[in-house]
């Protein structure tokens, strides 16, 4: 039996989703506010739905890629949400990034209301999701994993498996964004005091890629310094949510994260600084700024 899907939230990682999905032969539907996404898909064989609800009604597996907890809640219980038209049994897979303890709620709620979840927060950036290359996070039920099996192969390169319950795969991607938020602020300082020592940033960058200081963000996030193209494929308004999550839950965890809140401020400067929507990169102004620096 072919295994029907639905993606809500077609931003850079849902979209690659759907399209991963359509490419693999599994009739999908994707929803979301802005049509260019929606034409894509529509282009790609997959079927656009008015709102969350039409988008999951039928479907044996809904993957959930908007940015928050609360959109979250929104997209599943809210006016058209998706659990009023889902039939039961059918599994939710989590996406976004989120507070731990929402996503064991969130998650018990579709339980209460007769459906599956696998908590599934991802990793691997817009070009890895159109790949179908991803990796995944997720815990859950192994009943919930064994149904969604085709539709996670197509999507992901990698599947780890945290455990049945909600909460680990949250856990995990938390320990991811530390990492990787971390990872953009110190390739973003490096670039600046590159530049401002009077190094050629591309030179840098097809240097430092060879030798030990080298990072997947320093590798990834690097080249958009170095063209002065901050087109956002994960914006600085994501770090500025992902780090505080992080340092939420290490505040309250007591465990000290110095590296996360110093590069939080960042994300935050360079938010206040209108910056948000660009690149996650271009915290890179703002220490140049700083720093009386010139960037391209």
């Amino acid at each position: 039996m072919t295994l029907t899907t639905a993606v809500i939230g077609l931003g850079s990682m849902g979209l690659g989703a759907a399209l991963s999905l359509a490419r693999a032969g599994l009739p999908v539907r994707g929803v979301d506010l802005n049509p260019a996404p929606l034409a894509e898909l529509a282009a790609a064989g997959g079927i656009v739905a008015a709102n969350p609800a039409e988008a999951a009604e039928g479907c044996e597996a809904v993957f959930v890629y908007v940015v928050n907890a609360a959109q979250t809640r929104a997209v599943l219980f809210g006016e058209n949400g998706a659990v009023s038209a889902a039939d039961p049994g059918t599994v939710f897979v989590l996406c976004p990034t989120m507070q731990p303890d929402d996503a064991i709620a969130i998650a018990d709620d579709l339980a209460q209301a007769g459906m599956l979840a696998i908590d599934a927060p991802v990793s691997g950036g817009a070009t890895k999701a159109r790949e179908g290359a991803i990796s995944i996070m997720a815990s859950g039920p192994s009943e919930a994993f064994d149904r969604t099996q085709p539709a996670l192969d197509a999507i992901a390169a990698r599947v780890f498996r945290l455990g049945d319950a909600p909460g680990a795969g949250s856990r995990m991607k938390l320990i991811n964004q530390l990492l990787a938020g971390v990872h953009i602020a110190a390739m973003a300082e490096a670039m600046v005091l590159a530049a401002k020592s009077g190094l050629d940033l591309a030179t840098v960058q097809k240097v430092i890629t060879q030798c030990a200081g080298n990072s997947w963000m320093f590798e990834n996030r690097g080249p958009q310094v170095v063209s002065g193209d901050y087109t956002p494929f994960s914006a600085v308004d994501i770090f500025v949510k992902d780090l505080g999550i992080v340092t939420d839950t290490a505040q309250g965890l007591g465990s000290p994260v110095p590296l996360a809140e110093a590069s939080l401020e960042l994300y935050r400067s360079a938010a206040a600084a209108g910056l948000g929507r660009e690149a996650d990169a271009a915290i890179a102004k703002i220490l140049a700024q700083r720093a009386g620096a010139k960037l391209p």
